[in-house]
């Protein structure tokens, strides 16, 4: 049996970000499930809240940058995460951490705080 993987992310509202947690849920799960989905090898996530922004980071050993938002239609079962991540954030990216691509890449997202 295969289970769909899901992020797990810390309790927001211990840190009065309770605004932003369905949201960062939301997102997270998604670049997680990409990371576990798309590529082979392990995958992390981070969070960081700094300067009333909240930026949710995926890493995964694949070099290859993430397939593009397809702006699918409403109805489609797949290829609609990234635009779904595009449309519920402030803002998202992607950058290799190394030049040869070594060591992966990183999957971004930020939500900012009202």
């Amino acid at each position: 049996m295969t289970t769909t993987p899901e992020a797990e992310v810390p309790d927001l509202t211990l840190h009065g970000l309770l605004p932003l947690s369905e949201t960062a849920e939301l997102v997270a799960t998604e670049l997680v499930g990409n990371a576990v989905r798309h590529t082979k090898g392990p995958a992390a996530l981070r969070l960081r809240w700094a300067g009333r922004v909240l930026r949710i980071g995926v890493w995964d050993a694949d070099p290859a940058p993430p397939a593009p938002p397809l702006h699918s239609s409403a109805e489609a079962e797949n290829g609609r995460g990234l635009d779904l991540v595009r449309n519920c954030t402030n803002g998202w990216g992607w950058y290799p951490l190394d030049a040869a691509g070594d060591f992966g890449k990183l999957v971004w997202c930020e939500l900012l705080a009202a």
